[in-house]
């Protein structure tokens, strides 16, 4: 038990420094690429290419003075912003990013919520990971409230309305990977997603993932993950031009830092639970002639290449498209995506029927 507990908290540091660097260079891959799209440079005088561009920002949160107006409620004013990047990282832990990693006389699983027995698997993964998520609307909410101002509070009001509604078509375009895999175990529908298909004129080499029988699923799956993490075109919570940016307007320093590492964060669990569920996860081949230890690290590099490219498409249709009005977000959600991922439900449950 005591080898299990410092295992976890190493992996669990590891995670996190990981974690945190990624969301860092994340924010100047975007304005990279965001740059380029635009005829633009993006970062270029801090280090070569800009790199140490996320440093020079990070140092610079860091000895803004903290300014906290005196009418607003400061328990849950601070509270807010560390509830939301508590939230980011712990749904971070539940993901598994690879196959088991030897490790001497110990097998552990590339996952922090692995069991004693290092196989890292929980059955019902994806219902926790949901569960986790959805609370992520009380640190916007209370940001919003606690901050006692109007344009604050109209903001953290249309998030509360935004993520709840588009929750909801998030939620059920995963049914029908559900009902396919036949179980909620982030682990067994990455394995679902290695059988071979039934049906003779679909060759043996084609990937197996889920994103080919569920491709309407996966659209929903994506354009509500954009409403989730509040990323344009669904960036109505922020909306500078309307709201004076929302719900964060009263905050500054390292507090306005951490909803922005939250915003990134659950891009980054949202790019994972896309890559398990529809993308075959950190399935892909592995060189035979590699070393054992390298081979085990191989599907750890599959899995980083396929969160990367969701990332990149994230980072594509913020250069890409216009911001919607609140009525047509909302219209969008309710009346086409909801209804939409019903209709898949139930096509889906007749054809898993008709082949059982």
């Amino acid at each position: 038990m005591l080898t299990y507990i410092v295992i976890a908290a190493i992996k669990s540091v590891v995670l996190i420094h990981v974690l945190l660097g990624a969301v860092a260079y994340t924010v100047w891959l975007e304005r990279k690429v965001v740059g380029h799209m635009q005829n633009r440079w993006g970062p270029t005088r801090v280090g070569p290419f800009g790199l140490l561009q996320p440093i020079a920002d990070g140092v610079k949160f860091i000895l803004k003075e903290d300014l906290t107006p005196p009418h607003v409620y400061k328990p849950l004013f601070i509270l807010a912003p560390m509830l939301s990047v508590v939230l980011a990282l712990t749904s971070i832990a539940i993901i598994p990013l690879g196959n088991q990693l030897p490790l001497g006389r110990w097998t552990t699983a590339l996952q922090i919520t692995s069991s004693p027995a290092g196989t890292g698997d929980i059955n019902i993964g994806l219902l926790i990971l949901l569960g986790v998520t959805s609370i992520a609307v009380y640190g916007i909410a209370l940001a919003g409230w606690s901050s006692n101002n109007k344009y604050s509070l109209l903001g953290s009001l249309r998030a509360s309305a935004q993520m709840i509604s588009y929750e909801l078509s998030l939620g059920l375009s995963l049914v029908g990977v559900l009902l396919l895999a036949g179980s909620l175990s982030l682990r067994e529908i990455v394995t679902a997603q290695s059988r071979s298909y039934d049906f003779r004129w679909i060759p043996a080499w084609f990937p197996h993932w889920y994103v080919f029988p569920q491709l309407i699923a996966f659209f929903i799956y994506l354009i509500s993950a954009y409403a989730e993490t509040n990323r344009i075109p669904f960036d109505l919570p922020e909306a500078e031009t309307e709201l004076v940016a929302g719900y964060h307007t009263e905050y500054s320093a390292m507090k306005f830092a951490m909803f922005f590492m939250a915003e990134y964060a659950n891009m980054f669990t949202v790019a994972c639970v896309a890559t398990l569920l529809f993308f075959g996860g950190w399935s892909g081949p592995v060189p035979k002639f590699l070393p054992p230890l390298v081979q085990a690290f191989v599907p750890l590099f599959w899995f980083a290449i396929k969160v990367l490219a969701f990332i990149f498409v994230y980072i594509w249709v913020r250069g890409t498209l216009p911001r919607f009005r609140y009525d047509q977000l909302m219209a969008f959600g309710w009346k086409f995506l909801l209804p939409l991922a019903i209709a898949n439900i139930i096509i889906t449950s007749l054809f898993v029927a008709w082949l059982s």
